[in-house]
Formats: structure tokens, sequence, C-alpha cells
């Protein structure tokens, strides 16, 4: 506001005795550098440290509680505080557990769903899709230490060449960014999901990648990338031909080899993945519908939770043979409602992807998912 030029400001971190003092330029901003402290504890999902940090002028007065960290690539590795990790995850929706389950998360929701992930399938990572998420699961997030991948609902076929369009998703980017940017778990800023390529769209994109170099130069950038098939082989041959791969910090690709395709389950040994060797690649997406309770172990038919755990051992057997891997986010954590999903036996309005029922109950998969990561986590 026109008051906030030249006044005092007052910077604390009380726990470890940091008390710096300031104060603002015409424009009402006031900026520091300082080292951090010998006593600072660096967040991270096995220790996720947060301090509160007050900041006061005049009368006023704020304070979050804010945890430090650093993410970087170097090469096809993602560094957390100077160290490579490997991101165990799975991709979210924003809606509770529940019979009838609502989109409003309460702390209490967020903590359910995120619980899930931390302490059942020993993750350390959650991809929010396809749109910011609510404040309270970021902010339990931080708490919880679930390093987090936060998108626009950039997807699909939207208007690449109206400007209002762009306009609109510069803007949601910009806020997103604007409320996050305190947030330690946050670590990669997306900028779309399953977007075909064209000459509008790559502009529309790059555009946003721009953005999130200016506004936010301290965290990665990503999108959700399809890839190419080559129907002639005899064998699934993917490869990453996208032009946006050489404008992101971290490659991410949605594979459904095995469910949307003919693919049998044995097949996936032998993908070949053509990809840029010099960035990091996460599968942001794979997934096969089963519903809850449904069981055929003698024939494993698609729906079951035997296929979907048969689907889940050879999808990531296939992972593990990826060099440039260095991260995973399954669709999805639970079964999430979907009217475009009308298959009367087994879906009747509802995504089956989940490793989780919509009430919680945790499907064959999910064991299958939870002790690959449980080896991971060992393995680093």
């Amino acid at each position: 506001g026109p008051e906030a030029a030249n006044r005092a400001v007052r910077l604390r971190i009380a726990e470890l005795g940091l008390d710096r003092a300031g104060t603002t330029d015409a424009n009402g901003n006031w900026r520091a550098t300082m080292a951090a402290p010998r006593a600072l504890i660096r967040w991270s999902p096995d220790r996720p440290k947060l301090y509160e940090v007050t900041i006061a002028s005049g009368e006023d007065q704020w304070r979050d509680r804010i945890g430090f960290r650093t993410i970087e690539r170097r090469g096809v590795d993602i560094l957390l505080n100077g160290k490579p990790i490997f991101l165990r995850g799975i991709s979210m929706h924003e809606e509770e557990l529940g019979v009838d389950p609502t989109r409003a998360m309460t702390p209490a929701a967020s903590r359910a769903l995120l619980s899930e992930i931390k302490d059942g399938l020993h993750g350390n990572f959650v991809r929010l899709a396809h749109y910011p998420h609510s404040d309270v699961t970021v902010r339990l997030a931080d708490e919880l230490g679930l390093i987090v991948w936060s998108e626009v609902p950039v997807y699909w076929r939207v208007a690449w060449s109206n400007p209002d369009t762009l306009n609109r998703a510069r803007t949601m980017l910009a806020e997103n960014i604007l409320r996050d940017r305190n947030r330690a778990s946050i670590a990669i800023w997306s900028v779309a999901n399953e977007t075909p390529v064209t000459d509008a769209r790559n502009i529309f994109l790059r555009t946003l990648v721009g953005d999130v170099r200016r506004l936010d130069d301290t965290r990665l950038v990503s999108a959700a990338l399809l890839v190419e098939r080559d129907e002639s082989a005899d064998h699934p041959v993917m490869t990453l031909a996208d032009p946006l791969a050489d404008a992101l910090d971290v490659m991410a690709i949605n594979t459904y080899n095995g469910w949307y395709s003919q693919d049998r389950l044995a097949d996936l040994a032998r993908s070949e993945w053509r990809v840029p060797a010099d960035k990091p690649l996460i599968f942001s997406e794979f997934g096969a519908d089963a519903r809850a309770g449904f069981h055929d172990p003698a024939n494993k038919q698609k729906f079951s939770e035997e296929y979907q755990a048969d689907y889940y051992r050879a999808t990531l057997n296939m992972a593990d043979s990826v060099p440039t891997l260095r991260g995973m986010s399954p669709w999805i954590l639970k079964d999430f409602r979907s009217p475009r999903r009308q298959n009367p036996d087994f879906q009747q309005g509802w995504n089956r992807k989940g490793l989780i029922s919509e009430t919680g109950q945790r499907k064959e998969a999910f064991g299958v998912l939870s002790d690959y990561y449980g080896t991971k986590a060992v393995q680093r």
C-alpha cells in the first residue's frame, strides 16, 4: 500500500537466534541475504523440521512455520540438500475418504490421505494433480515430510492461440507460486499435463516455463508429457520427442502400457524408453483399475485386484531398467468420482485406479508398491 515505503521491519527466527532489522524501499519491499546459521536443521522427508518465523513492522506482526532446504538438478540426479534422492510418490486428487466424499479438504481429511502415502506406502513424494490443492494439504506436507509436485490446470487441448487463455494460465501459475513459495515441501512446479504437441502449445507452455524461472528460480520446473509409440515394433518402444523437454529441469511421462494398450504384462519387461539422457525422468502417471474386493486369482481379469497387482509388479520391474528414472507418482492414491467412468460392473461413476477404495480399503497393489518403496528407502 501507499504507506508501506520507508518502514522499519524486523525478521526473527528465535530458535536459531536470528534477528535482522531493515527498512523498506520506496515500493514497500525489503530484501536481505544471510548465511544459514550453523544450528540450522535442513528440512527433509526424514526430518521435516519447521521453524517459527516472525516478521514485524510497527504494530503489525506475521508468523509462519517454515522449513529450509535446497532442491536442484545436477545431470540426471535430483538433489535435496545436496544429496541425490529418488522420489517415491503417488498422484492424489483433492477428494476425502468416504462413501460420499466431498472436495472441501479439512485438516483431518488431508492428514488421512497424506498419512497413507507417508506411513502406508513408505513414500516421500506426492503429485498434487491437476490443480493447486488446498493450503491445508500443502502445509501438512511440510509437517509430515512429503515432497510436492504442484500443478496448474493446463491440460489436453486448451485454446492455445487465445491470449485470454494464456493470461488466465499465467495468473493461475503466479498466484500458485505466490501462495506457496514459502512451503519447503514444494520442489516442482508443473506447467501442464498431457498436452498434444503443436506450435501454439509450445509457445504457450514455454511462456509458462519462463514465468516459473522469473518468479521462483529456487525450484524445479516440469510438465507431464506424452510419448510417441513405434507401432511397427514387436515390443513397446516409447520415444519422448516433445520439444518442450529441453526447457524443463525434470522430464515426466504419463504411461499406461498394459492398461490402455494391447500389451501383455509380460511384454513390459522388454520396453524401450528413448528419452534424453542428460536429465532426470519421472513416471508421473501409470496405473490400472481394480474394484476393491473383486478377486479373480485364476484368470486375473482386468478390474480384479490381482490384475492391478500384477500390473504394478510388471511396471515397477520395467521402471527399474530405465537408467535416468529418478521418481514416480502412479495414478492414483484413492478411487475418486469421475462421471465419465461408466462401466456398469466395476466403475459406476468412479475411476478405480486407486490403490485404496473411496472408503480407504487397501487393494492388493497397495502392498506391492509399499514393499517396492520400502526397499527403495533402504537402498538410498
